[in-house]
């Protein structure tokens, strides 16, 4: 009897060795570029936002100079300046947008798709980044060009009327250029407020709430605390980055601006922190 014994000294044969995986931030901003137009909520709510922004800036110029025309202009609407009725879809256009924000975070917590994203990206924060920054800037351009085009074609509309303005106008370029700022800002505070509360309708009604629904109910406080609490809600220092007239009672567009950055950070401070210590 022969008896076949195995030669442990003699090394397997190793396979080709698997190349190292590595996240990189050009990955994570395409993986989410993809994503984000792979949607045709995407396309769709874009495109709400730039007729709402349009749309009701120039109906808002048509009432104007109608209104003109007849002699028929109450006093607050009389002294609207061009830039105020062309930018007047600015708050309608921010509800869409910024609901869009809300539903590419949140919306992966629903469908569950978070827990791929998340195996593919394990240190999480690059997910949250490259999604609040690529929204922001492609609502920055929706926003901006939608501003211009208002403008451009309610410029029109206002001809020979006392509210007609040109682009050389002083503080039209800076307000034009503010308008398409605040909403890309906008989006990302709706994006960071889905990674944050991880709910589309909880992710909306706290949007709602803080740029139209808080700034109403502050008129309900006695004056003193009006002047002290309404210049900084998040929608009030954001109507103060394009508007093109200030007073005792509103923020510069500087401090505006500065306000507003304060709140977005502050949403995305609470999306990061969320995100990174607790689970999917």
């Amino acid at each position: 009897m022969t008896t076949l014994t195995a030669d442990t000294d003699t090394p397997r044969s190793a396979g080709p060795a698997r190349p190292a995986y590595q996240v990189t931030t050009g990955g994570v901003l395409r993986s989410e570029w993809a994503k984000l137009w792979s949607l045709r909520s995407t396309w769709i709510t874009l495109a709400l936002g730039l007729l709402f922004l349009v749309a009701f800036g120039l109906i808002a110029a048509t009432r104007y100079r109608s209104g003109y025309a007849s002699g028929t202009l109450d006093r607050d609407f009389a002294r609207s300046t061009g830039l105020e009725l062309s930018l007047f879809g600015t708050n309608f256009a921010q509800l869409a947008l910024g609901v869009l924000g809300v539903l590419i975070t949140a919306g992966e917590y629903s469908t569950g798709m978070i827990r791929s994203t998340l195996a593919a990206v394990p240190r999480r924060l690059p997910v949250l980044w490259a999604k609040a920054a690529l929204y922001g800037v492609v609502v920055l351009v929706v926003g901006t060009a939608g501003a211009f085009v208002a403008f451009q074609i309610g410029s029109g509309i206002l001809s020979g009327t006392p509210a007609a303005m040109s682009l050389t106008h002083a503080g039209v370029l800076r307000g034009l250029f503010g308008a398409g700022l605040y909403l890309g800002l906008v989006g990302v505070i709706g994006a960071a407020l889905g990674m944050l509360l991880r709910s589309v309708a909880g992710g909306i009604s706290v949007l709602v709430a803080a740029l139209m629904l808080i700034p109403g109910l502050v008129t309900l406080l006695p004056s003193s605390w009006q002047g002290d609490i309404g210049p900084y809600l998040p929608g009030n220092a954001g109507q103060a980055m394009y508007a093109l007239t200030h007073d005792a009672t509103t923020l510069s567009p500087g401090v505006g601006l500065g306000v507003f950055l304060g709140w977005t950070a502050l949403a995305l401070a609470g999306a990061a922190y969320r995100l990174v210590r607790t689970d999917v």
